[in-house]
């Protein structure tokens, strides 16, 4: 199954929809699953941050807390809203110029160069770009006592997250935070559920990182290695079911 990626849209999907039923991400009625799963993306990754605030920085809400978001595409311009509806400041990085621009007059946030976002001084970096930017010339550089976003692969090794573990460094696993445009774009193709039924879901997420978070602490352990572990005992205990 496919849907919305980097620089993908809705428009897209309905045209790839012409030659495989094997996708998601189309228009959808009021009150049903599915749709741009940008903002569903977006919503977890929001509901993360706050989960990783609370574990780490014993804050019941992001209120004066100040985020980096690297990265203003669907995901990153929408999580840029929602943290700055709760008091956060924003600090943004964007390849694009414009897009820079427009976060910044609309919610106040102030921009950083994308060369130097990573190193920014915040209390959470979201890394909402491309993937494999947290690596060893990067960790060094780092000032955020969290990172948790959107963007897929942040980890360019699997031992990366030993050194963020080693910095003292809460990282927030990418396929977990990150996990709210799948689930919109699983419930659409099965099929049947409604807009309720998967902010339900995506409601989870909270739940789930903060399972990984203290279990990670308890066996000190990274967090990406107890996610990868958990996703495996998950599986696991699920029977195979082939689509065909």
């Amino acid at each position: 199954m496919t849907a919305e990626d980097v620089g993908t849209t809705t428009a897209d999907m309905t045209s790839v929809a012409r030659a495989t039923r094997f996708v998601a991400g189309l228009g959808r009625a009021p009150g049903e699953a599915g749709g741009d799963p940008a903002p569903k993306t977006a919503l977890g990754v929001h509901l993360g941050i706050k989960a990783a605030a609370r574990f780490k920085l014993g804050r019941p809400d992001l209120e004066g807390l100040t985020v980096a978001i690297q990265g203003l595409g669907g995901v990153g311009s929408h999580l840029a809203r929602l943290l700055a509806g709760e008091g956060a400041r924003l600090k943004v990085a964007d390849v694009r110029a414009d897009a820079v621009q427009r976060v910044c007059d609309e919610l106040g946030a102030r921009a950083v160069a994308a060369a130097d976002v990573l190193a920014e001084d915040v209390d959470v970096l979201a890394p909402c770009a491309l993937g494999s930017v947290l690596d060893a010339r990067s960790i060094p550089r780092l000032r955020a006592r969290i990172v948790a976003g959107a963007a897929n692969n942040q980890l360019a090794h699997g031992q990366d997250g030993q050194s963020l573990l080693a910095a003292g460094i809460l990282y927030a696993p990418d396929y977990v935070i990150n996990a709210g445009g799948i689930i919109s774009a699983s419930r659409e193709y099965q099929g049947g559920a409604t807009e309720a039924q998967v902010l339900d879901d995506i409601g989870q997420i909270p739940l789930r990182l903060t399972e990984i978070f203290e279990r990670a602490r308890h066996e000190n352990r990274t967090t990406n290695s107890v996610a990868d572990q958990m996703a495996r005992e998950r599986l696991g205990r699920r029977p195979q079911k082939m689509v065909a």
